[in-house]
């Protein structure tokens, strides 16, 4: 393989990688961020791992049944940096949390959070700059 022909496939290989790269932080492919909302429920489970913090509560809706929501948040290290780690999930399973995001596009039980309070008061709030100011 000749020189050129190298770093033109090397150039294509960045350009598809920048691309994948982008399209998965385009958060307002998948949430509306116009459609916020508070949830109070029970955290079930926490998954503290890159690219990006999830967690499960469970909260009674509108009419009473639970539903089982899924929240994603920042990557674990924006809550390190905000002195939240993965103990203070853990200490909340079973118990209350409330959590401030915004929905899913698609109308699922999915969001993005924007802030979290733990059943000892802490709060973390994940300010999120997202499309043009």
């Amino acid at each position: 393989m000749n020189y050129r022909t190298r770093n033109a496939l090397t150039a294509l290989a960045v350009l598809l990688t920048a691309g994948s790269l982008w399209a998965h932080h385009s958060f307002t492919a998948v949430f509306d961020l116009s459609k916020e909302f508070t949830l109070a429920g029970t955290l079930t489970r926490v998954d503290c791992r890159n690219p990006h913090i999830q967690i499960f509560v469970e909260a009674k809706g509108d009419d009473g049944n639970v539903q089982a929501w899924v929240i994603e948040g920042m990557a674990p290290n924006a809550f390190r940096g905000r002195n939240v780690g993965k103990s203070n999930f853990e200490e909340a399973i079973g118990r209350t949390v409330n959590v401030e995001a915004v929905r899913a596009r698609d109308g699922s039980l999915y969001g993005l959070m924007r802030q979290i309070t733990f059943p000892d008061g802490k709060s973390v709030r994940l300010l999120l700059r997202i499309g043009p100011d």
